[in-house]
């Protein structure tokens, strides 16, 4: 299949009459339209206006979906322990699969082809199956919670590292490898340090499997830590072996000096969620700091119950716009540096090694963006479009691994039934009600 119309191959590739060649599953070619159909005269050819590489969540919360609105205007600790997880623990299998669906269902739609997942405690299974199923690429796991766990969620910390192992011998390389497993400890307040400890155990044992955790993201967090450990969050998690090159860390809003310095040491990843982290009024991260500091930095959506929404472009509009009010300069995090986070960023803190950009060899993970708009009117440079103007709800064609999962001209979702996801979806959000 050869896809034309304006091409943004990268954060610093652009070509304005563009073509991507897909042959299976890979990208065979990227470049000018004209030189491509003449290379590739028998690919059938899709026109579509604008086309870049799929986009990558490095932190969601898909089976959080059926919450979303449950808990506005509330502070963080208030908001997982009063509402979320009560929530989460609410859930049966089909409840959790429904809830997974919607979540990739709704990336899917927003272009958003490759998601870093953090589940829940019980009924993981059910989201890698959604995720095998709908197609959506992957780094999922099971939550660990062996400390402050509400009822429902609590668990033997044995009892959770074992399923976690069998989790990680059932699902890590699923799907010819566009399912991968992370090690999902809640974070630190929830998890003792033989939990932590046990899950870098399992992480070692296994080959490309990571560690996915929230860190540093409220200043109430912070201090539960520090009463528990004596450390501040990240000193905490570096000590019991969370950090390192194959560990995510969300969110890290409030760090000094020395917790920056590990990050960068060990070169730990951070997924800064702006809308998140404004909506539970966290804090602003200091991304400046950590891209000076050459720590890799990726871009979040965070769950629908503290943002409300999974789009990814909402997203990069807010990473940008948040550190510019932040520093006063207007020159910080401009469109590259951002479109870098949503994708190479993030591709590079899910551990999938071809993803995140349209080049040659590549992954085939594509998305196209309808730029018949009035916003869109005029569109002097692509990427600025993609970062500050369009909408999720502006794409009409995903494609991951070579297989369209989207595609708004032929009825939306390729891989499932939406209309039945959103469905199912209302009657599990009307029984969560009462």
């Amino acid at each position: 299949m050869l896809l034309a119309g304006t091409v943004v191959a990268d954060p610093e590739t652009a070509y304005d009459e563009g073509a991507v060649v897909v042959t299976e599953d890979r990208i065979a070619a990227v470049g000018p339209r004209a030189d491509l159909e003449d290379a590739y005269p028998d690919h059938p050819v899709r026109e579509f206006d604008l086309l870049a590489p799929g986009l990558v969540g490095g932190h969601v919360h898909s089976v959080q979906s059926v919450g979303r609105g449950i808990a506005d205007d509330t502070a963080l600790l208030d908001w997982l322990f009063e509402h979320v997880l009560p929530m989460e623990a609410s859930l049966g299998r089909e409840e959790m699969r429904t809830a997974a669906e919607l979540g990739y269902l709704e990336l899917l739609e927003s272009g958003t082809t490759t998601a870093i997942d953090h589940l829940s405690v019980n009924h993981a299974e059910a989201a890698f199956e959604a995720a095998i199923d709908l197609g959506i690429r992957g780094r999922l796991g099971k939550v660990l919670m062996d400390k402050r766990a509400p009822e429902g969620l609590a668990e033997d910390t044995e009892a959770a590292l074992e399923s976690t192992e069998r989790l990680v011998q059932a699902y890590h390389g699923a799907a010819d490898g566009r399912i991968r497993y992370a090690v999902t400890p809640r974070f630190a307040v929830s998890c003792t340090e033989a939990c932590l400890r046990g899950a870098r155990e399992i992480a070692d044992r296994y080959d490309g499997v990571r560690i996915h955790t929230h860190a540093s993201e409220n200043r109430d967090e912070i201090e539960t830590v520090e009463d528990d450990t004596g450390m501040r969050n990240i000193e905490w998690l570096d000590e019991v072996g969370l950090t390192g090159e194959d560990v995510v860390l969300a969110h890290c809003v409030h760090t000094n000096e020395r917790e920056r310095e590990i990050l960068a040491e060990t070169g730990t990843h951070v997924t800064y969620c702006p809308s998140s982290n404004m909506k539970l009024a966290s804090g602003i991260a200091p991304i400046p700091d950590y891209l000076d500091r050459g720590i890799d930095v990726a871009l979040g959506n965070d769950g629908p119950p503290c943002n409300n929404t999974l789009d990814p472009f909402t997203e990069m509009r807010q990473a940008s716009l948040l550190q510019k009010v932040d520093t006063l300069d207007p020159e910080v995090a401009p469109a590259q540096v951002v479109f870098e986070m949503a994708t190479l960023g993030g591709a590079r803190a899910a551990g999938f090694e071809r993803v995140g950009a349209l080049r040659e060899g590549w992954n085939a993970d594509v998305i196209a963006i309808d730029t018949d708009v009035t916003r869109a009117t005029p569109l002097y440079d692509p990427l600025s479009h993609l970062v500050f103007s369009a909408h999720g709800d502006d794409v009409t064609f995903t494609m991951v691994d070579g297989e369209v999962v989207y595609d708004a001209d032929f009825g939306g979702l390729q891989t499932g039934d939406a209309d039945d996801i959103r469905r199912r979806a209302r009657d599990v959000a009307a029984a969560l009600r009462g």
